[in-house]
């Protein structure tokens, strides 16, 4: 998700406004004769960037024909105006999507305001206690189930086996260990771990690690938490290491890290020894030569002999909590095709596309497919690295955080060498006021 102008901040204030009016209220009656049985209800669908494959796309197009008889239309959204185009068109019932694909750090600000539907009464039937309990958590208000996961996609270490073996090192047991490990890799050239300055999403789990946390509720309100001890000591050792083990930019964010761990055709090597990468980014690195069949294109071909993973450490050892990347799906409030929107819910959920997302490399929302990601070193590193994953806080506001790009200029400023405590107080000011 790209950073967000203030305009946009103040676009999400009044949308939420907007919203706010049917907090806590059941999905609105159709207006205009709108159709609410489940024949034949033409329904379109909002997929955000591009994770969902097509074969999945056109097994849900499909299946959705043969079990309402109706039309289901997918659009794509990008993630760089998506929050724009849900906080206008949401409560827009001629406008809105019916069923929609939604970042999971974002479903506290819409569920809070009532833009989704209550399917409480559904979720046994969609897969009930096996969901995974993080994202069905942030998508709930009060025991009231707004918003469900829709795919997870944890993140792990990919790393340059070739350059640890020369330089006489392993994967790291602990935190500190791979910090060591990455300085040791540093050069001119390469940096031992490339991660960019304003990458909060990937340097939360630093915080994490310390059991620190970004914000936690204080009665009736969210307060922002960057300035606790044990925040201040996971951002400590995060700058520590930027500062020794980084080349990469303080201003950049979600930079696609695999490219810096590949070699690239007729290059001199890597750009970095390791890197932490959401797991599906293993299908971009490996060895890259172009395509057979196209040679203006390059492919990647894993090799075992080059390439490793590894979960990051925790302080003491285990796994350390990171950041859960995917996202939650729910119905939206103003749809006038509710009940075909349930049905395409249930189509979701059901075992045969639960499968179909482990196959493709996506965490099944349904705990119980999670065999569907295989055997493979990929597979076990991101069940290993979700189980124990941790999510952004559940606050209203919290979506209006990240559109301001409030994390982004705090994190950019810690690794940039800045005075840690001082940055922290701060900005526990600045991201508190938007929090509730």
């Amino acid at each position: 998700m790209k950073k967000t102008t203030t305009a946009v901040v103040a676009l999400a204030a009044t949308a939420m406004l907007a919203l706010a009016g049917c907090a806590g209220q059941p999905a609105p009656a159709p207006t205009d004769g709108g159709d609410t049985s489940a024949a034949s209800q033409d329904i379109t669908l909002w997929l955000m960037g591009g994770d969902t494959p097509q074969t999945l796309r056109d097994y849900l197009v499909a299946e959705y024909a043969e079990v309402n008889g109706g039309k289901l239309t997918i659009e794509e959204q990008g993630w760089g105006d998506a929050l724009t185009k849900l906080q206008t068109q949401l409560p827009d019932s001629a406008n809105t999507p019916d069923v929609v694909e939604i970042g999971n750090t974002w479903s506290p600000t819409f569920t809070t305001v009532g833009a989704f539907s209550d399917i409480t009464d559904l979720v046994p039937e969609l897969g009930g206690s096996d969901l995974l309990p993080s994202f069905v958590e942030v998508g709930a208000v009060d025991g009231v189930n707004y918003a469900l996961p829709y795919y997870f996609g944890s993140r792990y270490n990919f790393y340059r086996k070739d350059l640890y073996a020369a330089a006489g090192l392993e994967a790291p047991k602990t935190l500190a260990e791979f910090a060591d490990n990455a300085a040791a890799l540093t050069t001119d050239s390469v940096s031992g771990f490339y991660i960019g300055g304003a990458d909060w999403r990937n340097g939360i789990s630093w915080i994490f690690a310390y059991g620190g946390d970004l914000a936690k509720q204080d009665g009736d309100k969210w307060v922002s938490t960057l300035s606790d001890p044990k925040s201040i000591q996971g951002l400590t050792a995060l700058q520590e290491l930027f500062q020794s083990a980084s080349h990469a930019p303080i201003t950049e964010n979600d930079a696609a890290y695999w490219d810096f761990v590949n070699t690239l055709p007729d290059a001199a090597g890597p750009e970095a020894a390791t890197i932490i990468a959401p797991g599906w980014a293993h299908w971009s690195i490996g060895d890259l030569a172009p395509a057979a069949d196209d040679p203006t294109k390059v492919v990647a071909t894993w090799n075992d002999d080059v390439f490793g993973t590894f979960v990051l450490p925790g302080v003491n050892g285990g796994v350390a909590p990171v950041f859960a990347g995917g996202s939650n799906i729910a119905i939206s409030a103003a749809s006038q095709k509710q009940e075909g929107a349930r049905d395409l819910m249930r189509i979701i959920f059901a075992p045969e596309y639960q499968q179909m997302l482990g196959e493709n490399g996506l965490g099944p929302a349904n705990l119980k497919y999670t065999d569907s990601l295989g055997d493979d070193q990929f597979a076990k590193a991101l069940a290993e690295s979700a189980a124990g994953s941790k999510l952004t806080p559940a606050a209203p506001g919290w979506a209006a955080v990240e559109a301001s790009g409030l994390l982004e200029e705090f994190f950019g400023k810690v690794n940039g060498g800045g005075d840690i405590e001082a940055l922290a107080a701060e900005y526990d000011g600045k991201i508190g006021a938007l929090l509730n």
